[in-house]
């Protein structure tokens, strides 16, 4: 079976290293994310601090935009949005990498401690019981803070996070 973590579609493009993972893998992206996507291929403001870097990632998103655009991507992420929380079947980045989206819905549940993409993040975790994979500290020590009822890993703990999973089975 393959390890999963709730991720931002941003995280993936970012960061090369989680669709070069040795293991199999899966992402769970709520949709809000992907449409993030747009927002910053067609935002001038700078991602990265470093202009080659910011170029390279604006060249995955867009990449990552297209991939998504193709027929049969774009059909899946279609029919999961019929339906509130419903996932699409995997897309496959690779041998060993996918990326589901899911349509889900922020209730407001924590409103007043996160961003509405950063709730569909938590309440996808809690759904599926699956840990949040980010970059962002502050969410981090805020879902701390909050005592959400999620795992969350640091992308820095990448590989820790892998080898959680070995550690659940035991």
């Amino acid at each position: 079976m393959s390890r999963q973590f709730v991720t931002e579609a941003v995280m993936v493009a970012i960061y090369g290293q989680l669709l070069a993972s040795p293991a199999s893998i899966e992402y769970i992206v709520p949709y809000t994310t992907i449409l993030e996507l747009y927002e910053f291929q067609a935002s001038s403001d700078p991602l990265m601090g470093n202009p080659a870097d910011d170029q390279h990632v604006k060249t995955k998103i867009n990449e990552m935009i297209s991939y998504f655009e193709e027929p049969l991507n774009k059909k899946k992420i279609e029919r999961a949005l019929l339906t509130p929380w419903a996932k699409s079947p995997s897309i496959l980045f690779g041998d060993q990498v996918s990326i589901a989206i899911i349509n889900a819905v922020d209730t407001a549940q924590y409103g007043e401690y996160f961003d509405p993409i950063e709730t569909e993040l938590i309440l996808t975790s809690q759904r599926l019981s699956i840990p949040i994979l980010t970059d962002q500290v502050e969410l981090i020590a805020r879902i701390i803070e909050s005592s959400a009822p999620v795992q969350v890993y640091d992308i820095d703990d990448f590989d820790f996070a892998m080898d959680e999973e070995s550690l659940d089975q035991v």
